[in-house]
């Protein structure tokens, strides 16, 4: 990616930031200057880099790192293996004990546990329990998990799956993960009772850690989602404040799990707030980086690649991050992004012009930063494989093929 491209990216979001952001207090181990809050902390100052970056459209697959398999069994002895010789069986242990939580009348039970088929990706619990060795090594020298952290993993799996199952619901969605979705199956009345329940039975769960602290935490997540859903339905006239209001609207639908649930597992290992603090940014970072990368993807990926339909936004009026950084070479966007795509050929048309700017470049350059500063902040912790893995995860998640 060109200097001028990055200077580009930079500035749109630096305006963006100033105009309605303010410092956060941060450790006194953070760098202050590159961390900046939009109300919940949700974004990030890109940082100087001399890396060039070039958007790759994804022709050939790239070997997922070891930290595929880094996700921790939830039922599983007090000493665990070391995360690189975990497998994709583990993630089996962890669905079937939500499911076993999730009993109850015969069909609420089997439309509510039918996401939990250890199809989908994961990253959530993966990450939260991740975090919670990392930390519990940085803090005792010991990388044992808490039944409280195990929990916090499972909660935040239930809690975004529930997500799920209502997304699909408000925006008519046909399939997920490759298969029916589930109100398409069984209606989307059932769909929002099953989401409801989920969501209900993750409260419960949440309610037997008895920590108060981590209760407010993760509560803030469900505050968050419904703000973000209700930020989602509307658009900025002004260009700077649509990106901030984007930025801000991706960190409450996406980020915020992450997150508050790195900071929960923090708190449950006996962190004190700077700790917290390296918690919670690294999981906003990251998060807000996963999301930027999703709405690159559905651009250019395949809907078989994705297990859903792609250019699926724009349909749905949602002006995300490639299409925002391509106004600035077509600013005739900026009238289809305040109808929301709604005449005819605006879709095609806005397709076309994210593709002939450098709106998916800038997006990924994006992402990038935000990946980098999570580095930053967790390599601040004391050395492990766990830290190591979460570092070598951000990688991951820049180059997800879906």
């Amino acid at each position: 990616m060109s200097s001028s491209m990055r200077g580009r990216a930079a500035r749109l979001l630096y305006s963006a930031v100033n105009r309605t952001i303010a410092p956060t207090t941060v450790p006194s181990t953070l760098n202050a200057s590159a961390i900046y809050g939009l109300n919940s902390r949700c974004c990030v100052l890109p940082v100087a880099s001399h890396n060039r970056t070039r958007w790759v459209q994804y022709e050939q697959s790239r070997e997922l790192s070891s930290c595929s398999r880094v996700l921790q069994q939830v039922q599983e002895p007090e000493v665990l293996p070391h995360p690189d010789t975990l497998d994709d069986h583990h993630l089996i242990h962890m669905f079937s004990d939500i499911k076993e939580e999730l009993k109850s009348h015969l069909e609420i039970y089997e439309i509510a546990k039918y996401y939990f088929d250890g199809q989908g990706k994961a990253v959530r619990p993966m990450i939260t329990l991740l975090m919670s060795r990392s930390i519990n090594t940085h803090l005792h020298d010991h990388a044992r998990l808490f039944n409280s952290q195990r929990e916090v993993a499972k909660v935040a799996e239930m809690i975004h799956t529930a997500s799920l199952v209502h997304d699909d619901v408000l925006d008519a969605s046909d399939t997920r993960r490759g298969k029916p979705s589930v109100n398409s199956l069984y209606g989307q009345r059932k769909a929002v009772m099953a989401g409801d329940y989920i969501l209900s039975v993750a409260s419960t769960m949440l309610a037997r850690i008895r920590n108060e602290e981590a209760i407010v935490m993760l509560s803030q997540v469900l505050s968050d989602l419904v703000q973000g859903e209700f930020m989602q339905l509307g658009s900025k006239e002004n260009e700077n404040e649509r990106f901030a209001h984007y930025l801000k609207k991706t960190f409450k639908k996406t980020a915020s799990l992450l997150a508050y649930s790195c900071k929960a597992v923090a708190l449950l290992s006996g962190g004190d707030e700077n700790v917290q603090e390296v918690a919670f940014q690294y999981g906003r970072n990251v998060g807000i980086a996963f999301q930027l990368v999703d709405d690159l993807l559905d651009f250019v990926s395949s809907s078989n690649m994705m297990g859903k339909p792609t250019a699926t936004d724009l349909k749905l009026g949602l002006a995300t991050a490639p299409v925002l950084f391509a106004c600035e070479k077509f600013p005739e966007l900026n009238p289809m992004i305040m109808r929301r795509f709604q005449e005819p050929g605006d879709v095609h048309k806005a397709f076309e012009f994210v593709h002939k700017s450098d709106g998916l470049e800038q997006t990924q350059f994006l992402a990038r930063q935000h990946c980098e500063e999570a580095i930053r902040v967790i390599s601040s912790l004391k050395p492990s494989s766990e830290q190591k893995a979460l570092i070598t995860l951000t990688d991951k998640v820049l180059n997800r093929m879906k």
